[in-house]
């Protein structure tokens, strides 16, 4: 199936265990570039951030730097999560806000409309999209279903169900 990128030139992320990771191999296997900043020494739950993920290291180890620059380098950050926000992925949230940066949150724990996210990354005229959420310490196997629902929605231009929360 052709990939629709919905108008996305970039896909970044923090390279953490979960959703950013799920989301940064959903890049390289639909052939969107990717990037994003990574805590210096690439350092993740799981240990050094593997050389595949084309991440710059951020000059401080602490995450929530690195998150911070990812949101501010891209036109806009999608939340993936399951029941509520917390950690760092309520930290991302709580960036995106106080930058006024574009941002739709979506529960992976129910229904999603893949057409709702692309006409949010159309209307927003989203170019470098921000993906975060939990880390997979916190959510077993969010990484593959994040994984899962950036391909779909790169491969897709159906309107499945979906229930998002948006700015």
């Amino acid at each position: 199936m052709a990939v629709n990128r919905h108008g996305v030139e970039r896909i970044v992320s923090g390279g953490q265990t979960g959703v950013d990771r799920g989301a940064l191999d959903a890049a390289i296997a639909l052939g969107i570039p990717h990037g994003g900043w990574c805590p210096r020494g690439r350092g993740a739950e799981d240990g050094v951030i593997a050389d595949k993920y084309q991440l710059q290291e951020h000059a401080s180890r602490d995450y929530a730097e690195r998150t911070r620059q990812n949101v501010i380098d891209s036109d806009g950050t999608l939340i993936l999560y399951r029941e509520r926000l917390q950690g760092g992925t309520l930290l991302t949230h709580r960036f995106a806000q106080q930058l006024n940066k574009p941002l739709l949150r979506m529960r992976l724990d129910r229904p999603v409309h893949y057409d709702r996210i692309a006409l949010w990354l159309q209307t927003r005229s989203i170019r470098v999209l921000n993906i975060a959420g939990p880390r997979g310490s916190s959510h077993s196997g969010i990484a593959m279903l994040a994984f899962e629902v950036i391909c779909k929605l790169f491969q897709s231009s159906e309107a499945l169900p979906f229930s998002a929360e948006e700015k």
